[in-house]
């Protein structure tokens, strides 16, 4: 027989006991592959913490020293690559944003994913002057998250337009878009003296409205464009096209009856 285990007050407790959920953190590994000792002992100090991960080698460093780290990795360690480029918003837990840069060593196969973490606010060194590809990469950070990156050649939106305002990786962002990405389009095609006719732009996209025949096919109760849904109540035949759609819900059938 199963232990009884009493169920008084399961729903008064919170299913979680901490504010931020933790995900089960991938096992980390001690560093033993003797390539990747060897460009520990290259960094020397430089590496503040270091293990393997998803086979591959996460190293955390000073984010001022970004660009002689990284230019090290590529000069005497062979990783000629930047594969990936990015950051994580953990302001709300910890006030830093988290940026990692995704290294490759073609000639032997292995990858070095290079850690940093700066203040909300600080600006981090482009790489962009040892990889090109790092250009769209950081650009994409600055448009996403915010961060402003020192010395890129042409720092600015590369996703988004250029007049948006916000950032909308960030996790404050919300997931539909602020009231200003609801008028972004109205505003900007027909002017803001048009929002009372227009309304604002529906950006759920599980979002259906049965009463609204401007954006809706109502499919067995159609009505004429931008007229009351209260109209057509009652179920409307479908009408099909002879030369272009077939009725598939005809009992006859041309071929089958030949077939028999």
């Amino acid at each position: 027989m199963r232990k009884y285990v009493p169920k008084d007050s399961v729903q008064a407790k919170s299913y979680y006991t901490d504010r931020f959920w933790v995900a089960p953190r991938v096992p980390r590994l001690t560093v033993e592959d003797e390539h990747f000792l060897s460009v520990l002992d290259a960094l020397g100090d430089d590496s503040k913490e270091s293990y393997i991960e998803v086979g591959q080698l996460v190293i955390h460093i000073e984010a001022t020293d970004n660009l002689r780290i990284i230019k090290k990795l590529k000069e005497e360690c062979g990783y000629t690559q930047c594969s990936e480029q990015s950051a994580v918003d953990y302001l709300a837990q910890d006030g830093e944003f988290e940026l990692f840069y995704q290294l490759l060593n073609i000639n032997e196969a292995k990858r070095i994913r290079v850690v940093c973490r700066i203040k909300d606010g600080q600006a981090i060194e482009s790489i962009h002057p040892l990889y090109k590809s790092a250009n769209f990469a950081e650009r994409e950070m600055f448009d996403m998250f915010g961060i402003k990156v020192n010395n890129h050649p042409f720092l600015k939106r590369i996703l988004m337009p250029d007049d948006w305002e916000g950032n909308p990786l960030l996790k404050t962002y919300p997931l539909e878009g602020d009231e200003f990405a609801s008028w972004y389009e109205v505003d900007k095609i027909f002017g803001k003296e048009y929002r009372d006719i227009i309304g604002p732009e529906i950006r759920d996209p599980a979002h259906i409205d049965r009463e609204d025949s401007k954006r809706f096919s109502r499919v067995g109760y159609e009505v004429p464009f931008g007229s009351e849904v209260a109209e057509a109540k009652s179920e409307q035949e479908i009408e099909y096209s002879k030369t272009l759609l077939v009725n598939y819900n005809s009992k006859k059938s041309k071929i089958l009856d030949e077939r028999r």
